[in-house]
């Protein structure tokens, strides 16, 4: 498989983490209103929270995402542009022109996080067979 292709399936999977961890929550909220029973599986739950810990804990440290690295790495070895700023700052520069330093983003990654926890509290996971030992039943 060449460069571009793969730079390419890193980019979708990229947006793929990315629409989990943004539309996730927003299905969490929405599930839980409207009783879906799959938005409380504590497994998709622990994903969850994991996916934006993972987010917050990198723009914290000021690592750049590993995807991003690949991505970047790929498209160079292509001969092709590279992010200047990392995968979701380039992609929310091009769609507003919004430029800020790198704690702006950290804030909203971390103000993100705090809606998941609370997403817990809000819409409780359910207890399943298979995860005795990691996720309480909801009450």
């Amino acid at each position: 498989m060449s460069d571009p292709l793969l730079a390419d399936a890193v980019l979708l999977l990229h947006a793929g983490f990315i629409a989990f961890v943004v539309l996730g929550l927003l299905l969490i909220l929405i599930g839980g209103a409207l009783k879906w029973s799959w938005v409380r599986n504590c497994w998709f739950r622990i994903a969850h929270f994991a996916a934006i810990g993972l987010v917050i804990a990198q723009a914290w440290l000021g690592i750049t995402c590993p995807l991003t690295t690949l991505e970047n790495n790929l498209r160079a070895r292509a001969g092709q542009p590279t992010y200047e700023r990392g995968f979701i700052a380039d992609h929310v520069h091009q769609l507003i022109f919004f430029q800020a330093p790198w704690w702006v983003f950290a804030l909203v990654y971390t103000a993100f996080g705090l809606l998941v926890v609370v997403s817990f509290w809000l819409v409780r996971p359910k207890w399943t067979p298979i995860s005795t030992t990691v996720c309480q039943k909801a009450n």
